[in-house]
């Protein structure tokens, strides 16, 4: 645009006169404040000037208060006693003085919020073109530390109010309402910027205290604006609706930033948002106001973080890793590698020394804490392995890790630890003498197992042995040696007589187990993968006999690395297209699938956790329905031949038996999805009498046989449920075939081990069916002999982590609750125990059960609630550090019921490139704090203290349970020869520690799936690079006006509501500043002393 020269020489005259008055102000200002005359002789030279050279009220306030490049730590006093003088003398106002120490204040050097929406700082950047951006104002100069000032000018100006001389009409109502509003976010966004930076790393103390004064001062003077008379008969009107509006958004997060420190005070503000203005809609607004309220409730959850919560001490107490060790081992084993080292990490925050000490006697804690519940020896054995065989690889990692980065000292951890273990249950060699006699074995000789098993890896000395033992031993190292599992599996593959050897070898407490367990999985995976199904056979058969290695297996790999394989395998099972003979397939095929069984039904697993995605795989089919009959009708004609052919076979009377013909026609996993039909059409053929007791006598010959006894699983399953439900003559003649398959009268030493195999998986549920029975006609005398048989079974058939019926009665008969109040005394003996554990060496007595048991009867939102209010109660009594530690281990611990980490696999995509739809899971008690947590704010407004518990107890939970630290180690080895490079986070080097297949992919993977390439770090060191970054976003301060009266020449201010003056701009950006800065001597001569 071309302006004349004419019009520009007019608006450089309308200008001359406000930047005269604003270099004779700032030269008359600046003398007091250099000269720091009295406030009476200022108070006598102002309405002289005033008179002579007229300024406007927001100028004179911005020349008041603003700093100078020379002058800008703090604000002098003098100010504070001219700022009064000017406000006495109605020079300046309080919206003035708002916008002119907004314009200054030091918080904005705090707060992103106020920062943002600085001129020339960012305010709408993103929207500006390159031209825009060059004409952008310089960031005005702020005070450093004004803090302690402005809360005095607040205090000046709230009183002000109170006097009834501060605001005064419409118009002034709202221009401090909307500097109120830019105050507030200022406030909000500082406050926010302290909470984050909870430990002083960026902000002093000081700085944080006088904030906070300063922000007491504040809110006073925000209460005596929102019940000024006048404020309110403008937010009144339909006009305002805008200025409401923002408000009420800025309250909403003004109020979260104090309701800690100030509750009073915020519940006054909370009470004017909620209800006078709120009153103020029409009344067809009133139900968006209610929307508005919900969308704040909402907004809010993002901001969890900026929730000011006091800390209290963090205290690893004893109970802590003792709760997390009995959830791991409760049921199937949950030792996974990478989840128990980011706990332990997270935990003790990189501490080599005391996580050591604290595993090794949290361990001992565990298998002490079985003894005195008198666990049997089956359930404890895995319980002591775990101590022997697992810790000291884990402790052979620590110290393999430690080389370069931290001290450790294995053997300085080890006697430590042991010194803490109660001499009376886990006794040295010479006390060893003086135990009674009792059929536990869990006691015997677990400190020496344990000591030699430190020495196989390297971690003790045969001299710090005999320390520890008390005596000289005559128990020496395994002759083998330390095992190296790359050797085992060579061996294996060798020789099939070398595996079979190693799983004998599982029940050993030498320190070798980790190897040897290591070793047979990866010799399944390669006979599987090899079709190598003879000696498979001999393998999956000796597994299946043994349940209690099952448990074993799994303290070293997961159950999908050992299961897929043969998953894989039964599921593309086909005839070799020269097969000659068919009952070796049928055996070879049989035992497989008992091994798979076993691992199934011992510890409850789904097709999910097995990683089998496709609908037509015959082991997904087996599990999810192969207990179920088929009605005939449904049956297409191949399945009706096979079952024709397969009773034929079994029961006919007209000789055949059971030929190649048949099972050359019916591959395997046909027969076996068939057999709770045919076994429901035998008990039909039996209760009509088409079946006699003689030809039921002569096929059950062929079924507990090793050709067909696998096949027993799935026809057991589903008599028991039928015995529950059938007619009586029907229920009589299952219990005759379970007395054939029970109690056979012949039967080879091969085939009673495989029964034996076949009872194990099918016992709990065919207990509980003869159990309901008897409920059903107490008089029979066919069920006892039925239980008998199954007595030693029931003892392998499970571990799930489930309570047994007695467990539940006595929790659930609890005195003033029921399992309720059991829980809550579980935590209180925990607390005592955690409050001097030296004085009571003996742990409480805990299973993990009881709160696995209330998870499933009450729900993880009421279990969270009883968890809650006893650390309340307990904080209260002054114990909160040793409870937080109790109720974060509870939160933590893992769900073997529940565990998501099994449904990894099945999240892949299948064949089809399309994703399987997600199993269902209940909530997780960490899932359910975090659901409570994001609702802060509403707990806040009906109970602060419960608010704060909360999120105090959900910041803990997420902290143990972040994501491991950025490292990869190099290279893993544990059974093998020396490692030179002690770089791998805590990898094995020195041949010490988890091997390949287990903690050192697991520890690689988790590692590599946090951080990438961190490769040189500490494996256990604190990482502190994920402190949250400051928030950056703005707030629009667009919309505060300046003030009325405020004219002066051709230049005003925007009076009208939502006006465009920015408290950041600068106000006089708008003068000629050519001699701004030039000597203005007639001011120098004036004698203002």
């Amino acid at each position: 645009m071309t302006i004349d020269r004419k019009s520009a020489m007019t608006a450089m005259a309308a200008l001359a006169p406000a930047v005269r008055a604003v270099k004779e102000w700032d030269k008359f200002l600046s003398k007091a404040k250099t000269e720091r005359i009295e406030p009476e002789q200022f108070a006598a030279f102002v309405p002289l000037l005033f008179a002579k050279i007229y300024i406007p009220r927001t100028y004179l306030a911005d020349l008041l208060l603003r700093p100078t490049k020379k002058d800008k730590y703090t604000m002098q006093m003098p100010v504070l006693l001219y700022l009064q003088v000017l406000l006495d003398q109605k020079l300046v106002d309080l919206s003035s003085v708002l916008k002119a120490l907004y314009r200054c204040s030091t918080l904005h050097k705090y707060s992103p919020t106020g920062t943002t929406a600085g001129a020339g700082e960012g305010n709408g950047d993103q929207q500006q073109g390159p031209e825009q951006q060059k004409k952008q104002k310089p960031t005005p100069i702020r005070w450093e530390m004004n803090c302690s000032k402005e809360e005095c000018i607040f205090r000046r100006l709230e009183r002000l109010i109170s006097q009834g001389n501060g605001i005064k009409n419409a118009r002034a109502a709202i221009d401090v309402g909307k500097g109120m509003i830019h105050w507030m976010a200022l406030f909000s966004g500082a406050a926010a910027a302290f909470s984050r930076d909870a430990f002083g790393a960026i902000h002093s103390v000081r700085a944080k205290i006088e904030m906070e004064d300063s922000r007491t001062a504040f809110s006073m003077l925000l209460l005596s604006v929102c019940e000024n008379n006048f404020v309110l008969s403008v937010l009144s009107k339909q006009s305002a609706r805008v200025l409401r509006k923002q408000l009420s958004k800025s309250l909403d997060s003004f109020i979260a930033s104090m309701m800690q420190s100030q509750p009073d005070i915020a519940g006054r503000l909370e009470l004017f948002r909620g209800q006078t203005l709120a009153s103020f809609e029409p009344a067809d607004k009133k139900k968006d106001a209610a929307v508005s309220d919900m969308s704040s409730y909402m907004d809010n959850l993002i901001g969890l973080d900026n929730f000011q919560v006091p800390e209290i001490p963090i205290v690893n107490s004893r109970a802590g890793l003792y709760i997390y060790l009995n959830a791991a081992l409760v049921g199937r084993p949950m030792v996974d590698d990478s989840a128990l080292y980011t706990y332990l990490h997270n935990r003790y925050q990189g501490d080599l020394q005391t996580t050591a000490i604290q595993l090794v006697l949290a361990s001992f804690d565990v298998l002490a804490n079985a003894i005195f519940r008198n666990e049997s020896n089956k359930t404890g054995h895995l319980l002591k392995s775990y101590l022997v065989n697992k810790v000291p690889l884990i402790l052979g990692s620590f110290a393999a890790s430690s080389g370069m980065y931290a001290a450790f000292n294995a053997e300085f951890c080890i006697t430590e630890a042991l010194g803490q273990v109660d001499t009376n249950v886990f006794p040295t060699l010479s006390g060893m003498f003086d135990m009674p006699n009792t059929n536990s074995t869990l006691q015997e000789s677990v400190r020496q197992d344990f000591c030699f098993a430190c020495q196989l890896h390297g971690l003790l000395s045969q001299t710090a042995i005999e320390s520890l033992l008390g005596d000289i031993t005559y128990q020496s190292l395994p002759d083998e040696g330390r095992y190296v599992k790359e050797t085992l599996v060579q061996q294996c593959l060798e020789d099939a007589e070398r595996t079979q050897k190693l799983i004998g070898e599982l029940d050993n407490m030498n320190g070798n187990v980790g190897a040897a367990a290591q070793a047979i999985t990866e010799v399944i995976g390669t006979l599987c993968r090899n079709k190598e199904t003879m000696t498979l056979k001999q393998l999956c058969s000796q597994l299946a006999s043994k349940p209690l290695s099952l448990d074993i297996l799994l303290l070293f790999d997961k159950p999908l690395k050992i299961l897929h394989p043969l998953c894989e395998l039964l599921d593309n099972w086909k005839y070799d297209e020269d097969q000659g003979e068919y009952q070796p397939v049928y055996e070879e095929f049989g035992s497989i699938l008992l091994l798979l069984l076993a691992f199934v039904y011992r510890y409850n697993l789904t097709p999910t956790d097995l990683g089998i995605r496709s609908s037509d795989s015959f082991v997904g089919k087996l599990l999810s329905t192969g207990h179920l009959s088929r009605p005939l009708d449904e049956l297409n004609e191949q399945d009706k031949s096979h079952l024709g052919g397969w009773i034929q076979g079994l029961f006919g009377t007209e000789g055949g038996g059971l030929g190649d013909e048949l099972m050359s026609s019916c591959p395997p996993q046909d027969f076996y999805l068939l057999m709770p039909t045919l076994f429901h059409q035998v008990v039909g053929a039996l209760t009509n009498g088409g079946l006699t007791e003689d030809m039921l006598k002569g096929g059950f010959e062929y079924l507990v046989d090793i050709l067909l006894l696998p096949s027993l699983v799935p026809a057991i399953l589903c008599l028991s449920n039928h015995l529950r439900t059938e007619r009586p003559q029907c229920q009589s003649a299952i219990l005759k075939v379970f007395q054939l398959i029970l109690l056979p009268n012949s039967i080879s030493n091969e085939a009673s081990t495989m029964l034996s195999s076949v009872l194990n998986i099918v016992a709990n549920p065919l207990e509980n069916a003869l159990r309901s029975y008897q409920r059903q006609d107490p008089k029979s005398q066919e069920v006892e002999p039925l239980l008998r048989a199954l007595k030693e079974n029931l003892l392998l058939s499970r571990r799930t982590g489930g309570a047994d019926h007695n467990e539940l009665e006595s929790w659930t008969s609890t005195h003033g609750g029921g399992l309720s109040a059991a829980v809550r005394h579980t935590m209180q003996n925990f607390n005592q125990w955690a409050q001097q554990p030296t004085l009571n060496t003996v742990p409480t007595a805990y299973t993990h059960r009881q709160i696995l048991a209330a998870l499933k009867m009450l729900g993880a939102r009421h279990l969270l609630t009883i968890i809650i209010e006893e650390l309340r109660t307990q904080t209260e009594a002054g114990h909160g550090s040793i409870a937080y530690d109790v109720a974060t281990a509870l939160v933590c611990a893992p769900d073997v019921t529940n565990d998501a980490s099994l449904n990894a696999a099945a999240s892949l995509p299948d064949e089809t490139g399309a994703f399987p739809p997600q199993q269902q899971r209940r909530i997780t008690l960490r899932e359910a704090l975090k659901a409570e947590a994001e609702d802060w704010k509403k707990l806040q407004k009906t109970d602060p203290a419960l608010a704060e518990t909360v999120v105090r107890l959900y910041r803990r939970v997420e902290a143990q349970m972040a994501l491991p630290p950025p490292v990869v180690p190099q290279q893993v080895n544990i059974f093998g020869q020396a490692q030179d490079d002690l770089g791998a986070a805590l990898g094995v080097g020195v041949g010490v520690g988890v091997g390949d297949d287990a903690l050192g992919d697991a520890m690689m993977a988790a590692a590599a799936a946090a951080a990438g390439d961190h490769a040189g770090m500490d494996a256990m060191s604190l990482d502190t690079s994920g402190l949250p970054p400051l928030d950056t976003s703005g707030v629009d301060l667009g919309g505060l006006g300046g003030g009325a009266g405020d004219h002066l020449g051709g230049m005003s201010a925007t009076n009208s509501v939502g006006g465009t003056l920015d408290l950041n701009d600068d106000i006089f950006s708008g003068l000629p500043t050519g001699d701004f800065n030039a000597d203005f001597g007639s001011w120098d001569d004036m004698n203002l002393g």
